[in-house]
């Protein structure tokens, strides 16, 4: 037995094991092999090809059983949380959720975790917008004694920003603003001419107020390296969640996983539900990790050198946490007792929208899959520090002409009837703003051991909540939305603060925190976890704050950083 154990180490051991294939994970792949490491990377979900496996892809809405939509008696049944953003449970895309009765979790209080287990995770149905974190936000939790500081600062990730933008294609207009700094941009899209007239009028009624086209990661002029991978420009057809054929957005299916596919240093396992890390307490390193095989439901063993943790903000913690040993008994590098504390996400669902009788001989073409963008405005500087709130949001949205579609409900017949179908509706326009959460060590994943999924393994209980700051700041929100929108002119301007419950955003954060004190951070500077060095988290987890832009960049760049430094001390 002692020999066939010594083979199956020596046939399954690799110089890199990353953990997840999503955003980060399919970014620690391609860093790891272009850099010569030997690297096995483990999904726990379903194996996805780029293109082929993307089934709704050119499906016109009629294509769609239902037109779309999914039985009540199916959701209930399978997605009840999935779909509590309302669009997540559709037949175009239900396929890259998660079923809730098979992967059950438990809330002390509402959290919305929504999950895709397959290759290439969540970053098949991302949002794309893609903004860096500036110097402010890196400084805010020391300037204000807010949960711990981070260990780096914005001159550490700036250069492998411009890395990580420059390969995945990011298109965005470089605008100066210092809370929102510049990047290396693809030509942006394009407004439309009601976004063009309010973006001149709120700009010249709020000084400091900027209206920008949303940076997003998809490509508008495809560069060489690109090309070579097979992608080109998007094609405005905005039905990325089904999958981009033309690798027009970048996912880790078009772009990460296949750049370290082609160097031939990769291994792809799916359907491999890494449960723990295996620590090794001669050493004080991890040796590699344990998988249970979803097909087959076998336990195995793989072993590396280097572990990438990057199985999304949560399952990473997870991981951590069900890695228990005797240095470990509470997780893995949980010496501070931060591991599974400090969830955030980025509140939104608060804004406003009105409507405009101008530019009645005006249309657009496509579909853009993107919006306007106006940066956080709040907490910048001096003249515009607040005493109700800390820190800022910014305001994702658009313009767009009502359609044919908003006649249904109307009582009419005949050709009267059929010539107005023909002609587009009234130009209306929306705002929503996004706002950061503060770290609260209270807010917090634990492991629930009563709980089982369908495999049998330990589940999570969600007690996460937003508190005073994020409930003035949603006031504000709303209220700098309407007086915007009514500076642009807008008739019949109405705010709103729906019903937003933490986890909605899809952004959770924190868990596993960066800092400088292991007393008080799971983390250092470079991601490796303090106590086990060779361990690193540059996912979600890592998060030490949230700032108020979406976070995939920051955690991609993080990641390639991370990678360069695992690679050079190893």
């Amino acid at each position: 037995m002692s020999n066939i154990n010594g083979k199956w180490q020596q046939d399954n051991s690799y110089d890199a094991i990353v953990i997840g294939s999503g955003i980060s994970g399919g970014w620690a792949a391609k860093e790891l092999s272009e850099k010569g490491l030997k690297t096995l990377v483990l999904e726990r979900g379903r194996m996805v090809k780029h293109i082929e496996d993307y089934p709704t892809m050119n499906m016109a809405p009629w294509d769609l059983p239902n037109r779309g939509r999914v039985s009540q008696d199916e959701i209930e049944k399978h997605y009840q949380k999935q779909n509590r953003t309302g669009y997540t449970v559709n037949q175009g895309h239900k396929h890259w959720f998660v079923k809730d009765d098979e992967h059950p979790y438990t809330e002390v209080k509402r959290f919305d975790w929504m999950r895709g287990y397959h290759v290439g995770g969540r970053s098949i149905t991302w949002g794309r917008q893609s903004y860096r974190h500036s110097e402010l936000d890196f400084a805010a939790n020391a300037k204000e004694g807010i949960g711990v500081d981070w260990p780096i600062r914005y001159a550490d990730i700036a250069p492998w920003y411009s890395y990580v933008e420059e390969w995945i294609g990011v298109s965005g207009s470089r605008d100066g603003l210092h809370q929102l700094p510049d990047g290396v941009y693809q030509p942006p899209m394009e407004m439309n001419c009601l976004e063009i007239d309010a973006k001149g009028k709120i700009e010249a009624k709020f000084v400091g107020r900027k209206v920008t086209m949303g940076r997003t990661a998809h490509i508008t002029q495809a560069t060489e390296a690109q090309k070579k991978l097979g992608r080109g420009n998007c094609q405005f057809r905005n039905l990325c969640m089904r999958g981009c054929p033309f690798g027009g957005y970048y996912s880790s299916n078009a772009g990460g996983l296949k750049a370290a596919e082609l160097t031939g240093n990769m291994t792809l396992r799916p359907n491999s539900i890494v449960h723990s890390i295996i620590y090794d307490e001669k050493s004080g390193k991890a040796k590699g990790v344990k998988i249970l095989d979803a097909e087959t439901k076998q336990e195995m063993e793989f072993y590396s050198k280097i572990v990438f943790v990057n199985a999304s903000a949560f399952n990473s913690t997870w991981i951590l946490m069900n890695s228990v040993s005797d240095r470990f008994p509470n997780g893995m590098g949980n010496d501070s007792d931060q591991l599974g504390r400090n969830v955030m996400d980025h509140h939104f669902k608060a804004g406003a929208s009105g409507k405009s009788d101008d530019f009645g001989d005006k249309y657009y073409s496509g579909r853009r899959a993107n919006g306007i963008y106006i940066p956080r405005f709040r907490n910048v500087d001096a003249k515009t520090k607040r005493t109700d709130f800390l820190r800022g949001y910014g305001y994702q949205g658009g313009a767009s002409r009502t359609s044919w579609q908003s006649l249904v409900a109307e009582m009419g017949f005949g050709k009267a009837m059929k010539d107005e179908m023909h002609d587009p509706g009234q130009w209306r326009m929306g705002i929503n703003g996004f706002g950061e959460m503060l770290p609260y060590a209270d807010n917090r994943i634990t492991l629930n051991k009563e709980v089982l999924d369908i495999y049998g393994m330990p589940t999570l209980t969600m007690d996460v909540q937003i508190r005073e700051n994020e409930l003035a700041m949603r006031k504000d929100m709303v209220a700098s939305a309407v007086e915007m929108l009514e500076a642009a002119g807008l008739k019949d301007v109405k705010g709103n603060d729906d019903v937003y419950a933490p986890g909605l955003g899809i952004h959770e954060m924190g868990t596993a925190r960066m800092g400088k004190d292991p007393k008080t951070s799971v983390l250092n500077k470079w991601n490796q976890i303090h106590a086990v060095p060779n361990v690193f988290v540059t996912d979600g987890a890592c998060m030490t704050s949230a700032a108020c832009v979406n976070p995939s960049l920051t955690y991609m760049a993080l990641t390639a950083r991370a990678c360069d430094y695992a690679v050079k001390r190893n």
